[in-house]
């Protein structure tokens, strides 16, 4: 490990934490907090503090590529002024509040905090199989436990809403399989390549 975690930005991070929390619980509910990046969210908080290469790895193959997308899809519809991909319509909405979209901004900030770990610290090779486990009890947790109409993780359908086209327990089980293949084996081999 090159390179400490300066106070400042464990404590930034920390208080912006503790702001998003209460307001999210309110209005959004808890199981808000299995979102992906929710999760990673406060994984980053727990590496920045402890130092954690493990724990910024597994982020790092588990969400990196899908927050670099979101910042695709948010920055491009922000430049051309009309949706991409959708991923980031929400923080168009004018009917939500200034502040709450502003809180979202965490997905801006938070792949390039865990680039910056990882060029200091480097990738764990072994963050794959602790994501998939990871992963692995928080779909069924998402499966069995959450709203279809919140379809988080899109564990219910691709998008916004559930899907009827296959039977939802064989779509859930894809999820299961669609992640470690399609996600992270590539990330890490990426991450791979780029921090070792």
């Amino acid at each position: 490990m090159d390179a400490a975690v300066p106070l400042w930005l464990k404590l930034a991070y920390t208080l912006f934490v503790m702001v998003l929390v209460p307001v999210y619980w309110v209005k959004y509910k808890p199981a808000n907090f299995l979102w992906f990046s929710d999760i990673a969210l406060f994984s980053v908080g727990i590496a920045l503090w402890t130092e954690s290469r493990m724990m910024v790895s597994m982020v790092a193959v588990g969400v990196l590529a899908l927050e670099l997308f979101w910042n695709v899809d948010y920055l491009g519809s922000l430049m051309l002024r009309k949706p991409l991909f959708g991923l980031s319509d929400y923080m168009f909405d004018s009917t939500k509040s200034f502040f709450l979209r502003g809180l979202s901004l965490f997905h801006v900030v938070l792949p390039a905090i865990v680039i910056w770990l990882l060029l200091n610290w480097g990738y764990d090779t072994r963050a794959i199989y602790y994501q998939t486990l990871l992963i692995w009890i928080v779909l069924p947790i998402v499966y069995l436990f959450t709203d279809p109409k919140e379809n988080i993780n899109w564990v219910f359908g691709p998008g916004s809403k559930p899907q009827n086209k296959i039977p939802r327990v064989l779509y859930f089980w894809i999820m299961m399989v669609f992640f470690p293949l399609v996600v992270f084996l590539p990330s890490h081999f990426m991450l791979k390549w780029l921090f070792n």
